[in-house]
């Protein structure tokens, strides 16, 4: 039997309605190839893939289709420039939520040694961005998942960076200690919990996407918490629905935070909105 080129591979993968991006990075994974190296397989085209690995792409390609996310699937995700290992006990990091890293490095730009908190940190996605990118920050990263605490240790180590990490509802049992945070950054649950879109999202952990009726439940708790944590002029900025930046806008002005605004995504949607303390 004559087994496919790459390229038929690919066609397969398409017929089964994949992505073509999806179907490049679960074909160069099954050949033990970087994400990175797309080109490859354009130069390679035409060279056979061996009965294993067909077997083995077009059983990927078939959990994709069914909403496993390619991340998942090949076990990392880059974000920021940073290679993260990710799996099913945290959220698949979006590109969307470079966003609100750039806001984090604005507002601490000036601070020789900033504290800045991350809650909710999942994989550490946002922690180990800010931590990659300014040295000298003291970066806490928060979540109250202890399976989703064991990706991000792994990945800070790994990446040999020197973010800490502490078990928390929020900043609820963040100890007092820890003093004042010049920022904290979150991009927390926000989908309402009947929203229709959830069921595309199945394989992702439901407490890291569902937040109450209207989807503000948990941003209503970190809002109320972050005043008395944040130093000041500290800022706290939060990742949100397409819909919502008005709604969150309103919370933080409620609660005495100040230049309260909102930053669009790459495809134009106020999708973070912060205030200054």
């Amino acid at each position: 039997m004559n087994t496919p080129t790459l390229a038929q591979a690919l066609a397969q993968a398409h017929t089964l309605g994949l992505a073509r991006i999806d179907a490049q990075l679960l074909l160069l994974h099954t050949v033990g190839r970087a994400g990175s190296d797309r080109a490859w397989l354009l130069a390679h085209d035409t060279d056979g893939l061996a009965p294993a690995q067909h077997a083995r792409f077009l059983a990927l390609c078939q959990r994709r289709a069914a909403g496993e996310p390619v991340a998942y699937l090949t076990g990392h995700k880059e974000f920021y420039g940073l290679p993260l290992q990710v799996d099913a006990r945290v959220l698949d990091p979006r590109p969307d939520t470079e966003t609100l890293v750039d806001w984090a490095l604005e507002v601490i730009a000036p601070l020789p040694s900033p504290r800045v908190v991350d809650l909710g940190t999942g994989s550490g996605a946002i922690a180990l961005a800010l931590q990659s990118q300014r040295p000298t920050a003291q970066v806490l990263a928060v979540d109250a998942s202890s399976d989703a605490l064991a990706v991000a240790q792994a990945n800070a180590q790994r990446l040999g960076l020197p973010v800490r990490f502490a078990l928390s509802n929020w900043l609820a049992d963040v100890d007092g200690v820890e003093g004042t945070f010049d920022a904290i950054v979150s991009n927390p649950p926000y989908i309402p919990s009947a929203d229709p879109h959830l069921a595309a999202l199945t394989h992702e952990p439901l407490q890291a996407l569902a937040s109450g009726a209207d989807g503000l439940d948990d941003i209503r708790a970190i809002v109320a918490q972050a005043p008395t944590r944040l130093a000041p002029g500290g800022w706290l900025l939060l990742e949100h629905g397409y819909d919502q930046a008005e709604a969150v806008q309103a919370l933080l002005k409620a609660h005495g935070f100040h230049q309260v605004h909102s930053r669009s995504d790459l495809a134009g949607i106020a999708r973070c909105t912060g205030g200054c303390r």
